[in-house]
């Protein structure tokens, strides 16, 4: 018989109030690298990808799947590692993730094969499974008095690891060999492994049961039809065959999914607990925060380096786009601690609603502020800051509206939810950077308008997030006395 649904920290014993100061900051960052790790690898890659055709003596098109593959093995990845976390243990799973990404990061650091590479960077989706896991141990180990600070934490490594990563690679896209990223990434998260392996407890709501094969394999099939063609249909062509046939298997998947899920004794996903009000609201607002924060990704970088007599951009270049991001993952990591006096304060409701709003106020900016770079970075950075705030909100708000036995599972859901937000932004901000163009010479760059109709989409996105956010309130206000 499934339990009632309570709170994350009502069911933790009160064991973890005698943790101690010094130890839950070495949990914190021990996890806090592992998420840093993952969240730094899934930037690495972009300032470098136009040149890597021409060094691996390959086509465009084979070169993205080093991007592709990376996106559809972690889509996979996350909600099922998340449920065996549930089943098995979150800081097993959690060691398996990190794990991944050592053995992709070296697989990727050691060769210059293009298939060997996109193996490499497949193995490394699995890792994108730690930041929901990470979150999700911490608040199953830690007092409730700290668990707010550690999942906005946790949270802001997503922004700090792509504000971090975007500049780095463009240095080494500058001076040095791709191969030294994937060097990088292998360090630290061996670094990261070890010290969760040695310092880091297992919690002690593992659940059991058995996996539900067939919900994975739908739930597989699904995503996969789903994120191909929002990956490829730019090139594709959004009412080609390919596009329109996958879209098609893919939503006929995620209703045979529904359908088996809803009739299974122990499903890999719990649509009854996913339909949940407070969590389903969270999740349409998590969608809309995770479009957002892309948008910002390929709204800043090529803005600023698209040439002066575009109008608007700068000729910046890859460095310096990419430090223009810097300020936005530095604002993330160091207001973490004041969205969690929020979220202690007035609930991670309210606070997700203040982190959208704060976004849609940036984006606004984006579109009035338009002549310095200067005024491109604080716009950018207050996009930062609002995500980082929504971020550190959003896994309170699942946490207090989730049993601790399906925690990781209901943490991956969500996970995935905002990366296909993410994979939305892509998708349509492509669209729409290639549907509102000028030509400069002979070559075709997106126009100031195309960038205006992309950032005042976020805005009204951001919007939504925030009016959403205030209904999905719920019992999203850590209680002290968990």
């Amino acid at each position: 018989m499934t339990p009632s649904p309570t709170t994350a920290e009502q069911d933790i014993s009160d064991a973890a109030e005698r943790v101690s100061s010094s130890r839950s900051s070495l949990w914190l960052a021990a996890v806090g690298l592992g998420a840093l790790v993952v969240s730094l690898a899934q930037s690495l890659l972009i300032p470098v990808l136009p040149a890597l055709p021409q060094q691996l003596h390959s086509t465009t098109e084979t070169v993205q799947w080093l991007l592709t593959s990376t996106l559809l093995v972690s889509a996979v990845a996350v909600p099922l590692m998340g449920r065996l976390g549930d089943m098995w243990g979150k800081r097993l799973m959690l060691l398996v993730a990190i794990g991944a990404m050592v053995v992709g990061s070296l697989i990727t650091a050691l060769s210059n094969d293009i298939v060997v590479l996109i193996i490499g960077r497949a193995i490394q989706g699995l890792s994108s499974a730690a930041i929901p896991l990470g979150i999700s141990l911490l608040a199953t180990l830690l007092p409730a008095k700290r668990r707010a600070t550690a999942m906005a934490t946790i949270s802001a490594m997503l922004g700090v690891g792509g504000a971090l990563g975007l500049p780095f690679a463009g240095l080494i896209a500058e001076h040095g060999d791709f191969h030294t990223l994937f060097w990088v990434t292998a360090i630290a998260a061996a670094v990261a492994f070890a010290a969760i392996m040695f310092f880091v407890p297992e919690s002690d709501d593992r659940v059991g049961g058995r996996v539900d094969i067939l919900g994975a394999v739908l739930l597989a099939g699904a995503l996969v039809a789903l994120l191909l063609p929002l990956a490829e249909g730019s090139d594709w062509g959004w009412g080609s065959a390919s596009t329109v046939v996958l879209l098609i298997a893919s939503a006929a998947l995620f209703v045979a999914l529904g359908f088996w899920e809803l009739r299974h004794r122990d499903p890999l996903v719990d649509l009854r607990s996913l339909g949940r009000r407070p969590i389903l609201l969270t999740n349409i607002a998590s969608l809309f925060i995770g479009f957002a924060l892309f948008a910002s990704l390929i709204g800043t970088a090529t803005y600023v380096q698209a040439p002066e007599a575009s109008g608007y951009g700068f000729g910046s270049t890859t460095l310096v786009a990419g430090l223009t991001m810097l300020p936005s993952g530095i604002a993330m990591l160091v207001l973490s601690p004041v969205a969690a006096r929020l979220i202690n304060g007035i609930g991670a409701g309210r606070t997700l609603a203040i982190g959208g709003a704060i976004v849609a106020l940036g984006w606004v900016m984006r579109i009035t502020i338009t002549g310095t770079l200067w005024e491109v970075i604080v716009g950018s950075t207050i996009v930062g800051i609002g995500t980082g705030i929504g971020y550190a909100a959003i896994p309170a708000l699942v946490s207090a509206n989730t049993p601790h036995h399906e925690l990781a599972s209901a943490n991956g859901v969500n996970t995935l939810i905002r990366s296909l937000g993410s994979s939305l932004a892509s998708a349509l901000g492509g669209t729409i950077l290639a549907t509102f163009t000028i030509t400069l010479g002979t070559v075709d760059l997106p126009s100031l308008t195309a960038y205006r109709v992309l950032f005042a989409i976020c805005a009204v996105a951001a919007a939504l997030a925030a009016a959403i956010a205030l209904l999905a309130q719920g019992r999203g206000r850590p209680r002290a006395d968990a």
